[in-house]
């Protein structure tokens, strides 16, 4: 009986020796999901200015709020904010607007990215960052109207929100 018992143990260990060799680090790591970083964040804010996410949340915006790759800026009547993207481009949104960022990626090893933000209606300033200096078409603006390509470093645009 004690043979059969060693015998026993040994398959044991041997089990559990090879269940530690399958889960040893030279096994490929498990991919974790990678949060996003933010695409900026809000600088100021004078009145009453919302910010919507792409899953349809609203919030009342206040300086230092962070804001995702796609958002959506709106401000009230005599109303305005200040935003500043990673690549230090800064956009003024004026009083009764609405600004959608459509997109926002930027690399700050390579200065690499792009932006894509839509003018509803109401009025932006854009001083361009980084992504602008590097590559000036990597930034576009989109109105009702028309698709503007960037070849300026400072901007206003202005739209009236009917086709």
């Amino acid at each position: 009986m004690k043979k059969f018992s060693s015998v026993m143990g040994g398959l044991a260990l041997c089990g559990a020796a090879a269940f530690a060799q399958a889960q040893s680090p030279s096994s490929p790591p498990v991919a974790k999901p990678v949060a996003e970083p933010q695409a900026g964040f809000v600088k100021s804010v004078r009145g009453n200015v919302q910010l919507l996410s792409a899953a349809g949340t609203s919030r009342t915006a206040s300086a230092g709020d962070a804001l995702a790759a796609v958002d959506r800026i709106v401000t009230g009547p005599d109303s305005s904010a200040s935003v500043v993207l990673r690549d230090d481009t800064t956009l003024m949104v004026g009083p009764s607007s609405r600004l959608d960022l459509k997109e926002f990626h930027f690399n700050s090893t390579t200065h690499e990215g792009g932006v894509l933000v839509s003018l509803l209606r109401g009025s932006m300033r854009m001083i361009t960052g980084l992504i602008g200096k590097t590559n000036p078409d990597a930034i576009r603006v989109e109105t009702q109207t028309a698709t503007i390509g960037i070849r300026g470093t400072d901007f206003i645009v202005q739209a009236d929100g009917q086709p």
